[in-house]
């Protein structure tokens, strides 16, 4: 089935290897964030700015060291059911046992060991190496002539004692086919009777057994074919046409090959041992990992709560600094022309003041404009309203609220402030206690006409900023 997207990664758009979740939420494989940091300076998670640009943050900046792995992404990756796409392979399985399939698939296409240059189903390379491949070689030590697998079979030289005596060999096609002076200071491996050619140092020579049991299996493979073989002549001519020595020689070359496959199993079996054990400890450090990542994400969580803490801290603190507290209120606007586009297109209609008090333990109130305009002044003047918020001291006050109001825009050449002022309609709800955090505000629609605050003539706005005060008697 199709993978859900929560699968995929975020740049190759493949099903995740080694998934890691960055701090933004999005997946990617290991290689990918690698590849993307290492080419990218600052790389900037491309999800991020395909789903919100304007929601680009910190977080969305990639870090291979602030990524951390998806353990529970990459189990049920492990469990998605798959098959194997090889023409005439009908295997299917999970994930987890795919790549093992793959080294094994009888179907897949694989070069020749030997370098011929062919490419041969995985189960039709002994048919290759005994039949058609040019590069597997036998030299009859007798005769000294080179023949293919098959011609070798055929093949008989002085006296027809031959076969028995050769020495089968694998050449290679390179320039070293022709010389026979052993290397100095390199042996050979221990399947050299069978057709390896490999040498080199014995730390080369330990490190080439345990990669290539592969091709030692097929070389045996072949060799005890070849013996059985004369083993069956043998037998044919036991009226004494061939000596009985002879084949003693032969049945005890069958029974060290023999051993040599017993030594092959063995060390097959070691290395199954040495995987398992390897899976066992990679199955550790799984859990270590995923309690690593517990407690990144307990750390991530009290770092969180600290963000928010600090953060309303800090509103607090600004607050603080901006609240008044004997009824008289200096408003500063910046960023003027941005927050009267906002108030146009509807993103942002009005805007709050910070809270202020007619008194140490007075009323507790704020502004509230919209610099396009409410009500009758939409989009023709500036709208100026009073709010009555709810406050800590309100059951000790009287109510409804009845004090002046005024309000004043300044001009910042101090030539022609704009002043407005009402008293409170005692009947209106705008002015009764507070129920809720604010009252409906209460004011002046049609406080200032768009044109006069956008004139050249006058200083209203000045450097992107604007002056509100507020006056209570």
């Amino acid at each position: 089935d199709a993978p859900d997207q929560k699968y995929l990664c975020s740049n190759c758009n493949n099903v995740l290897k080694k998934a890691l979740q960055t701090l933004c939420g999005h997946r990617y494989c290991s290689a990918c964030l690698s590849w993307i940091v290492r080419n990218n300076k600052n790389a900037i998670c491309q999800k991020c700015k395909d789903e919100d640009p304007s929601t680009l943050s910190e977080g969305s900046l990639l870090a291979e060291e602030k990524a951390f792995g998806d353990a529970a992404i990459n189990k049920e990756i492990s469990e998605l059911k798959v098959h194997c796409v090889t023409l005439g392979c009908s295997w299917s399985g999970i994930m987890k046992n795919f790549e093992e399939h793959q080294s094994l698939c009888e179907y897949a296409l694989i070069p020749c060991h030997t370098g011929c240059g062919h490419v041969v189903m995985r189960k039709k390379l002994a048919d290759h190496l005994e039949n058609g491949c040019v590069n597997n070689v036998m030299m009859c030590q007798k005769c000294k002539q080179s023949l293919s697998s098959s011609e070798y079979q055929e093949h008989s030289c002085e006296n027809n004692l031959c076969k028995e005596q050769k020495h089968v060999q694998t050449e290679t096609p390179s320039k070293e086919k022709n010389c026979s002076t052993p290397l100095i200071n390199k042996d050979g491996c221990r399947f050299s009777e069978v057709g390896c050619s490999f040498r080199g140092s014995k730390e080369k020579i330990k490190e080439h057994e345990k990669t290539a049991v592969g091709t030692h299996m097929l070389l045996l493979l072949q060799h005890i074919k070849q013996l059985k073989a004369n083993l069956c002549t043998a037998a044919k001519a036991a009226n004494g046409s061939i000596p009985q020595s002879e084949l003693n020689v032969n049945k005890n070359k069958l029974h060290v090959f023999e051993n040599i496959v017993a030594v092959l199993n063995k060390e097959v079996e070691t290395s199954n041992l040495e995987i398992t054990a390897f899976r066992r400890q990679s199955e550790l450090d799984q859990n270590i990992i995923r309690g690593l990542e517990l407690k990144i994400a307990e750390l991530h969580r009290c770092l969180t709560q600290k963000d928010a803490g600090l953060s309303s801290l800090h509103k607090s603190l600004l607050f603080s600094e901006q609240a008044s507290y004997d009824g008289v209120f200096l408003w500063k606007i910046t960023d003027v022309g941005r927050k009267l586009q906002d108030s146009v297109t509807g993103r942002a209609v009005s805007l709050y003041s910070p809270a202020f008090y007619t008194a140490k333990y007075g009323y507790k109130v704020c502004l509230r404009v919209y610099l396009n305009g409410d009500g009758t002044g939409k989009g023709t003047h500036v709208s100026l309203f009073f709010v009555v918020m709810r406050g800590d001291y309100d059951a000790l006050l009287p109510w409804p609220f009845r004090h002046k109001v005024t309000f004043m825009l300044l001009d910042q050449n101090n030539r022609e402030h704009i002043i407005d002022a009402f008293r409170p309609d005692l009947t209106s709800a705008s002015f009764q206690r507070p129920v809720n955090d604010m009252n409906v505000a209460s004011g002046c629609p049609m406080f200032l006409p768009l044109s006069k605050l956008q004139s050249p003539k006058y200083a209203y706005v000045k450097e992107d900023t604007l002056f509100l005060k507020c006056i209570i008697e």
